[in-house]
């Protein structure tokens, strides 16, 4: 059995059963949906899926706090490198490795990937999903910032996640009408709405989602900000 906790915005946390702790995007510092009273007590394994300050955020601090793992794009991982993160694990798009007893495969995400540096904006490779794949033969595919696109088929056909976490909020990422033909695509039996509600701006709302999917096999699977569930 997998804990999960959704940090609010992008920020995740999957607690597995052996007690390691992966963090998916950690934005913590500043991040008005970070629940208040949450606390990190362990962090073995740090998946990056893109350079936006609000998925980046809080990747140095944690770093040095609990030495992780760090998985990332190799552009992305090369500039935590410039800025003391060690532990690097730099990967691209199909490849694999392990984080601890999860073995993760980095997919395709259709967004945009600059590292805001001081009065700069770099070059931080590209925006990047995750599958992650535990040891009971269970997979969770973590779309990150993303449009959807058509190849998010062959996510299903390879790698046939039975949970998708979603973007839905519109703005800077699909809206739950994208979000919808997504499901589609992916045939997962849960869909974890994310990066919503974090700002007005981002508009898009779960029961918007359970709405356009009604009538399939998908449940639309709306998380508290820090309270677990159980998967």
């Amino acid at each position: 059995m997998v804990e999960i906790t959704w940090l609010g915005h992008g920020t995740s946390k999957f607690r597995l059963e052996s007690g390691e702790v992966i963090v998916v995007d950690p934005w913590t510092d500043g991040n008005p949906a970070y629940p208040k009273d949450h606390q990190f007590d362990r962090v073995d394994h740090i998946l990056i899926t893109h350079g936006h300050f609000d998925h980046i955020h809080d990747v140095i601090p944690l770093a040095k706090q609990f030495q992780p793992q760090v998985i990332a794009i190799y552009e992305t991982a090369t500039w935590l490198g410039s800025k003391g993160v060690t532990n690097l694990s730099g990967m691209n798009k199909g490849g694999s490795q392990m984080a601890g007893p999860v073995k993760v495969t980095m997919t395709h995400a259709v967004h945009s990937c600059g590292i805001t540096d001081g009065d700069q904006i770099i070059y931080g490779g590209e925006a990047s999903g995750y599958v992650l794949r535990f040891p009971d033969g269970r997979a969770i595919y973590y779309a990150g910032d993303t449009n959807v696109f058509s190849d998010m088929a062959l996510i299903q056909e390879l790698y046939k996640p039975q949970v998708a976490f979603l973007p839905i909020g519109d703005l800077f990422t699909m809206s739950p009408h994208e979000a919808a033909l997504a499901c589609r695509l992916l045939q997962a039996k849960k869909v974890v709405p994310i990066h919503f509600g974090t700002f007005p701006a981002l508009t898009g709302r779960p029961e918007e989602l359970a709405a356009k999917v009604k009538g399939l096999d998908i449940e639309v699977w709306p998380l508290t900000p820090g309270e677990p569930v159980h998967w």
